[in-house]
């Protein structure tokens, strides 16, 4: 059963997004667990957006989505904090542009974490780190730290620590964050949802796969949306 905290929040969402982008998503489904949460955003693609993807301008498209956010998200963390008590001191955001959805994720401070658990044991985590370790390899380098938990049966996040390499740092130093991100994006994004291991090992279907990066922090967070039932 949704709690009140996530109807509110998951409100809340719908109508920022609604008066920022012109049109507000058809829904938003809000987990809460431990230091994470979660949104995911389905059918969110404005009229003017779906002209500029007609046209194969889905780069602009995100810029633009990039852009916004940027001032939107210090207010989003003090929201979450109002409904929560949650004091988020990371946010990562991602578009699924192909199937209108989106993924924001908020990870709090310890001290302000939530009481209810993550499944940081669940079927095939090993496997999963060493897919992720293949993958990282291939587009950047192995992470020096990978952490992963089920949030709800449809929900795992995996953090990976350590993952910059050096020109991407110098990039960072150069002002050239949103080009780094544009082009991780597109890179990783091919990579994760070409991989056929992930619903193998997890015996189920995955439906999306978003990935953000904190360059200041050199992490990155990427949500797996599966269908339990598949």
């Amino acid at each position: 059963m949704e709690s009140k905290q996530s109807s509110e929040l998951s409100t809340y969402i719908s109508k920022i997004l609604r008066s920022n982008f012109g049109k507000g998503p058809e829904s938003v489904y809000v987990s809460i667990s431990d230091t994470f949460i979660t949104f995911y955003i389905r059918n969110f693609l404005s009229p003017t957006e779906k002209v500029l993807m007609a046209q194969k301008q889905e780069e602009i498209v995100q810029q633009t989505r990039d852009l916004v956010m940027q001032t939107l998200v210090p207010e989003i963390k003090a929201y979450i904090e109002i409904v929560t008590g949650m004091e988020i001191r990371e946010f990562y955001f991602d578009w699924g542009l192909h199937n209108k959805s989106a993924m924001f994720t908020g990870i709090s401070t310890d001290s302000t974490r939530t009481e209810k658990a993550v499944m940081e044991d669940y079927l095939g985590k090993e496997d999963i780190h060493r897919e992720i370790v293949n993958l990282s390899r291939e587009s950047e380098k192995i992470p020096e730290e990978i952490y992963s938990c089920k949030l709800n049966p449809r929900t795992l996040l995996v953090i990976r620590n350590g993952i910059l390499v050096r020109i991407e740092k110098q990039l960072i130093r150069q002002g050239m964050r949103e080009h780094l991100t544009l082009a991780k994006r597109a890179v990783e994004k091919e990579l994760l949802h070409n991989n056929n291991h992930f619903e193998q090992i997890l015996q189920t279907k995955v439906m999306d796969i978003y990935v953000d990066w904190d360059f200041d922090l050199d992490k990155s967070v990427i949500v797996f949306i599966t269908n339990p039932t598949q």
